[in-house]
């Protein structure tokens, strides 16, 4: 019974095979919103952080601006100086209200870290960050389909090399974000609700590289599917009922035990290793379909999903839930999501909270903080002062 154990466990570690990127940071929900039902946003109703979610959606924006600022401490249950801080807007111009400039900055600091000697004293301190800034632009391609891009500039700055403490140059990247947004307005019964749906492909762009180029790692190119649909319980009280796929559009690394001969030297394994270093990001995002070592069932298990609820009263509060998976042998990030929001003419503030069900998962209890500022709302609010 305990060596039927041992080849279980054996087994499970060899099935273990997460597809590894670079700056992972900017795969971590920004927003309390999103992020309380459970990582979702490709389709939801539009609001101010829909620019990592899917800008396109801002072309249906129902205010003519705002700006939000986001607040998430990251890891709590392993430190305490790990946070990620995230700056977004938007502006609706032209006479057809019909497109949109948007922008964000994220922030993401990973504390502050301390190289030591062999006695334990203090030989040099770092505070390694990541951060990126975006710019995007969205239009109404008719009454009910938009359309969005963004681009982004990343930079990564991880410290100090472990095995030579020498100090190494910051890493820098370019990507570019492609998003689509359909809703339409279907009366059922006699009740009129909302379908919406939404694509974003982002990250799409180049690799990054601490040591000049040696080695390099694709960012995080990610295939983001969701839908969600609207319908009202009553006067005032809407619930919004939605799901999202997430797929990493990057090349699986491959390892030594998918292979017969192991590492040695006349292994095929160099030889793809090679091959997969020297990959483009593009054609990483084609391999990334059929490159999995179990076949078309892996591939399946690569797909993330969430799925999430939003009670409203009157857009005034808010009531949120999720849940998202990712299978056991891709990262087994598994977590509920709860989160609430209330919102006056001005502002809004919402917050999330993370419940991980993965055993003795460093996520668990995850808090999120978004503040928003509606610019429509005090234009009317210093129009009164007037």
């Amino acid at each position: 019974m305990a060596a039927a154990a041992a080849n279980a466990m054996a087994q499970d570690k060899n099935e273990f095979n997460p597809v590894t990127t670079g700056v992972t940071s900017q795969s971590i929900a920004p927003d309390a919103r999103g992020a309380s039902m459970g990582d979702i946003g490709a389709a939801t109703d539009p609001d101010v952080n829909s620019q990592y979610w899917n800008a396109s959606k801002y072309a249906f924006a129902y205010s003519s601006a705002g700006v939000s600022v986001s607040y998430t401490p990251w890891l709590r249950k392993l430190v305490n100086d790990i946070a990620l801080l995230n700056l977004a807007g938007y502006w609706k111009f032209g006479g057809d209200d019909n497109q949109a400039v948007s922008a964000s900055l994220r922030y993401f600091t990973l504390g502050e870290i301390n190289s030591t000697d062999e006695g334990g004293n203090t030989l040099s301190t770092v505070n390694p960050y990541e951060m990126s800034f975006d710019l995007g632009y969205s239009r109404k391609l008719s009454d009910k389909f938009s359309m969005g891009v963004v681009l982004r500039y990343i930079y990564s700055n991880l410290g100090f090399n472990d095995a030579s403490d020498e100090t190494l140059s910051g890493a820098s990247a370019f990507a570019a974000d492609i998003s689509g947004y359909y809703t339409t307005y279907p009366i059922i019964g006699r009740n009129e609700c909302q379908w919406s749906w939404g694509f974003n492909i982002s990250n799409i762009g180049s690799k990054i590289s601490y040591d000049g180029g040696t080695e390099s790692a694709f960012l995080p190119t990610n295939l983001k599917l969701g839908t969600t649909f609207t319908f009202p319980l009553a006067d005032y009280h809407n619930l919004a009922v939605s799901v999202d796929l997430n797929k990493l559009l990057v090349p699986t690394r491959p390892r030594t035990s998918d292979y017969e001969e192991g590492s040695d030297e006349d292994s095929p394994y160099w030889d793809d290793l090679q091959e997969w270093q020297d990959m483009s990001p593009i054609s990483g995002i084609f391999k990334s379909f059929s490159d999995a070592p179990g076949g078309f069932s892996e591939e399946l298990k690569e797909i993330n999903i969430s799925f999430g609820l939003e009670y409203n009263y009157n857009q005034q509060f808010f009531l949120r839930g999720g849940y998202y998976y990712e299978n056991a042998m891709k990262g087994d990030r598994k977590y509920f999501g709860f989160g609430a929001g209330f919102a006056l003419n001005v502002i809004r503030l919402d917050a999330a909270y993370m419940i991980a069900t993965a055993q003795s998962s460093p996520l668990d209890q995850t808090l999120r903080f978004t503040l928003s500022f509606d610019m429509d709302g005090i234009k009317e609010l210093l129009g009164r002062r007037r």
